[in-house]
């Protein structure tokens, strides 16, 4: 602290927080660090002059912003008492700094309310904070219609980063210039989204993954939520984001307080070190898996709903013998299960199918020594099933009707006390009578019309901490169990769902050409190891690709490892060549699941090079992608980024992923016998890549001498 000022600093970060008061702080610098002296003077340097036509005093932009310090941009709490109080002007009465963590308790007594801010710097410099608003006056209700933090970019940041994108297409990141204005991303699915932005980004022009100065923000939450890029004539830009609100969603009444979902801040030079700091403090947790990440083999595309004992345990029979070690029931086990049309809330195990229950499959898995793994979808409820005949007010819906279907299923309205009651009672069961331990907890629409019933008022907000709740109490309960996110795919992933989960997953396209796309962009916010990434079959069923098995092998490599395939229809030569990779993934993945993610800037689009450093740098994989027909041939030198420059490496092909399939008649002179180069040359003058067909890729591998 230095005076008012507080100045925290970690990895190559700084944050200088002005706490003088009596509003609300500001940040004066976020991004590179500032060393440890000559900040005093930031507070008064940092001042612009007054111009025409503006206010006679400086406009201080607090991470909470109020018009009432004369703010014209989006204020950061929305809200009124019957059409009054609709403007904040907080006094903080009390700051308390204790290490990287600031609580700032500030009250509005005209307004009615008091706000606790919560501000903290983790060991990796990534920053999060929230806000607490709670109504103070006993005679009338505050609606609540908004609660956002913000954090300062500065005018260097002249371009936007973020992510659209649909259903078996996640994470398509689109660009464009930060200009005066609002950039306002919002999302009324009752579930994070496919076309999600996951990362709100703003940097010089042109950054990369390894270059130019960017800033970023995510909102940890698994609802409505809403992110900003906002740039104003005054020269003010910020990113920002919060939980939205539907309408009359949060009422306070005296003594009711709202708290906002984590909005997280992440600066970097390039995109890599902006993501670096995300897999630091996930990795940092300490329910963060610890374990080797199974290899898992799903049986979703092998047999889809049509269920038999036989066909299951010889397919959990070559799980084994391929090197899997956790087998996972997919959907189709449940009474009157047998297409999507029906059986979502009977969370019964099928008697005409099961007559032994699932016993018979449980124990032949766990005898071949794998794990038990069982789809569920808890929150969803086909209007064709006893649940919903018994329970129609279950429904999430409003105005005396239902949503329009997707999937042939409604939404089950956890706000109701007995509904949440029925789901925790029939998961909790099934984890009692089988030795379970890997739950694919699955979400498949949009929540459309979210009211609860009977008044039908908004209930998305209160839907979405029900399941927070659900998760928690389930996982308290059954602590041994590891919960995957799934939804549609890759549409709920964000911080608040991987704070009670062990993964996600990306998509449901396992076409190994989209998933090089998925995965890369996912990996900006969630590591490797978080993230499902599985060996599908042939002939893509979402696309009609074909593709060959070291591609679609090798592209699952950089994730959790698994098996999306009917490997009773493939042929020793297929299974042998399985095994070779299953096994370079389990002498790998403490690297890959542990190590520091590199993305290579390539300026042919249709080359990727991606790898993962040990934190050491000791070694590092890296994989070479013809993501096309590229346009040179040969393709010339690639960079291998994040070695120690001054260490000499042995860089090798690595097998199963040394074969360069390619149109030529010559061996790259280096590929057979490898060559030794410091990690500076890698970095900066690269190696000849050798020439793939495209949607090929191979392996290197360099050892520090």
């Amino acid at each position: 602290m230095n005076g008012d000022l507080l100045h925290w600093r970690a990895d190559g970060v700084s944050l200088v927080l002005d706490c003088g008061g009596p509003r609300l702080p500001r940040v004066l610098h976020w991004g590179a660090d500032l060393g440890d002296a000559g900040i005093a003077a930031l507070a008064l340097t940092g001042i612009p002059q007054p111009v025409s036509n503006s206010l006679d005093a400086v406009v201080p932009v607090s991470v909470l912003p109020e018009q009432s310090a004369g703010w014209l941009g989006t204020p950061g709490l929305t809200g009124h008492r019957d059409g009054t109080a609709f403007s904040t002007a907080f006094t903080a009465e009390e700051i308390v700094a204790v290490s990287h963590r600031l609580t700032v308790s500030a009250r509005d007594e005209s307004a009615g309310l008091s706000l606790l801010l919560e501000l903290e710097m983790a060991e990796a410099g990534l920053l999060r904070q929230r806000a607490t608003v709670t109504s103070t006056d006993p005679s009338s209700v505050f609606v609540l219609d908004g609660l956002l933090t913000t954090l300062p970019v500065p005018a260097e940041a002249t371009e936007i980063l973020d992510f659209t994108g649909r259903h078996l297409r996640e994470r398509i990141p689109q660009r464009q210039p930060f200009t005066v204005g609002t950039r306002l991303r919002e999302n009324r699915r009752g579930r994070t989204g496919a076309d999600a932005s996951i990362i709100l980004a703003a940097g010089r022009a042109g950054f990369g993954f390894s270059s130019g100065e960017v800033w970023g923000v995510h909102v940890a939450w698994s609802g409505n939520h809403r992110s900003l890029a906002e740039r104003t004539p005054t020269g003010v830009s910020l990113l920002g984001g919060g939980e939205l609100l539907l309408a009359g969603e949060v009422r306070l009444s005296h003594g009711d307080s709202y708290r906002s979902p984590w909005l997280y801040g992440s600066y970097g030079h390039g995109l890599d070190d902006l993501s670096r700091r995300f897999h630091h403090h996930l990795r940092a947790r300490p329910q963060h898996p610890r374990s080797p990440r199974p290899v898992v083999l799903n049986t979703w595309e092998a047999v889809y709903f049509d269920h038999d004992l036989a066909k299951l345990t010889a397919l959990a029979d070559l799980a084994a013998r391929v090197g899997a070690e956790r087998f996972v029931l997919d959907d189709g086990w449940f009474r009157h299960r047998r297409t999507d049309h029906a059986g979502l809330g009977d969370w019964y195990v099928d008697e005409t199918v099961w007559p032994k229950g699932l016993h018979p499959l449980v124990d032949h898995v766990r005898g071949l020594g794998l794990e038990f793994g069982l789809w569920v979808e808890p929150e969803m409820v086909n209007p064709d099933s006893d649940l919903a005949r018994a329970h129609p007010e279950w429904i999430l819906q409003t105005g005396g009707r239902l949503p329009p279907e997707a999937r042939f299923q409604q939404v089950l309205d956890l706000g109701h006390e007995e509904a949440y009651a029925y789901v925790w009672q029939r998961l909790d069961a099934l984890l009692n009578e089988y030795d379970i331990g890997y739950l694919k907890w699955d979400h498949n629409r949009d929540l459309v019309e979210a009211g609860h019933s009977p008044a039908g008022a908004a209930g998305v907000h209160t839907q979405t901490l029900r399941v927070y709740r659900l998760l928690d109490e389930l996982r308290a309960a059954h602590p041994g169990v590891e919960i995957e996110s799934c939804s549609s795919g890759g549409s709920r992933v964000d911080l608040g769902i991987l704070e009670r989960t062990d993964r996600i997953w990306a998509s449901d396209c396992n076409d190994a050409l989209e998933r090089q796309a998925i995965q890369r962009w996912t990996g900006l916010l969630v590591p490797p190891e978080m993230i499902g990434a599985h060996v599908g079959p042939t002939v893509s069923h979402t696309t009609g690709r074909t593709h060959t098995l070291d591609f679609r092998a090798g592209t699952a490599l950089f994730g959790h490892f698994g098996i999306e395939w009917d490997l009773t229809r493939a042929g020793t030569g297929d299974l042998d060549r399985l095994t070779e990779w299953v096994r370079l993934h389990k002498r790998l993945r403490a690297l890959l699941h542990s190590g520091t993610v590199v993305r290579a800037d390539h300026p042919d689009p249709s080359l990727w090079v991606h790898g993962v450093v040990a934190t050491d740098r000791s070694e590092a994989v890296y994989a070479l992608v013809s993501m096309a027909t590229p346009v040179c041939s040969p393709p010339g030198p690639v960079r291998l980024p994040g070695l120690d420059p001054d260490a000499t490496y042995h860089l090798a092909p690595l097998p199963p992923g040394d074969r360069p399939e390619a149109p030529v008649k010559h061996p790259l002179p280096w590929w057979a016998d490898g060559a030794d180069l410091t990690g500076r040359a890698l970095a900066v003058a690269g190696v000849q890549a050798p020439v793939l067909f495209p949607e090929r890729l191979v392996l290197v591998h360099a050892v520090r001498c």
